[in-house]
């Protein structure tokens, strides 16, 4: 099965699900574009600022939809009518789901896994459908979306073997996390100018501390010696004895 390719939609939805500050939101842009060649559909790959302005128009749009209840920001993802991708008919909303959890796991930073039961997801997400159909289009999500799934143990699980009755840890496969974070497998939300930018900035923030503290404790000893009285001088008449 072909890798999925995540669109504006994907991204905007997220954003709103997780809740991204504002003030943020340029930070995750930016890395999930710097990784465009294994994240991004290719539409949203050739401009950086186009890039940028397809999600925050979607996020214009999920936000005037508003609140409606805790799956609505997943949801909406696909619009009415819309088929599938990766997962059979009549599991978009499973499809939506797992694209959230997705990009979950990407855009967190430190996050390694998170756990989920699959046995009582389709009641969640008003699937009606046969089981097993369910365990395929599972299936054909982590596939698609390049995920592995641990046991309790710690153990790799297969999921073509079937939903077990216990919690799930989700992670990213072993590949995907090569290809996005390299060797070290931890994401860094910020970029290599930024981060020397920042380095800079530290930097130049110490030296500053550390002259205002020399400065402070050059006035603390001014201060110091004027507070000491002085030792009156002998008189004249003193020394002649």
């Amino acid at each position: 099965m072909s890798e999925y390719l995540f669109n504006a939609r994907d991204v905007a939805a997220y954003f709103k699900w997780a809740g991204i500050p504002s003030h943020e939101e340029m930070k995750y842009l930016s890395f999930l574009f710097d990784r465009r060649v294994h994240l991004l559909a290719r539409p949203l790959t050739q401009d950086e600022q186009s890039f940028y302005h397809a999600v925050y128009r979607e996020m214009y749009h999920l936000w005037s939809v508003g609140y409606i209840d805790e799956f609505s920001d997943y949801a909406l993802i696909a619009p009415p009518g819309t088929l599938p991708i990766f997962c059979g008919a009549g599991f978009i909303a499973l499809e939506s789901y797992m694209k959230i959890i997705a990009l979950h796991l990407i855009c967190s930073s430190h996050l390694p896994y998170v756990r989920i039961n699959f046995v009582g997801l389709p009641l969640l997400l008003g699937i009606s459908a046969e089981y097993e159909d369910f365990e395929k289009s599972l299936e054909a999500s982590f596939q698609a979306l390049r995920l592995a799934a641990y046991d309790i143990f710690n153990k790799n699980y297969d999921i073509s073997k079937g939903i077990p009755n216990e919690i799930l840890c989700i992670s990213l496969d072993s590949r995907l996390k090569m290809d996005l974070f390299g060797s070290d497998g931890v994401g860094q939300m910020l970029r290599d100018d930024t981060k020397d930018k920042l380095e800079a900035l530290k930097k130049s923030s110490m030296n500053d501390k550390l002259a205002r503290d020399k400065s402070e404790r050059k006035k603390k000893t001014a201060q110091t010696k004027k507070a000491i009285p002085k030792k009156p001088k002998s008189s004249s008449s003193q020394n002649k004895l």
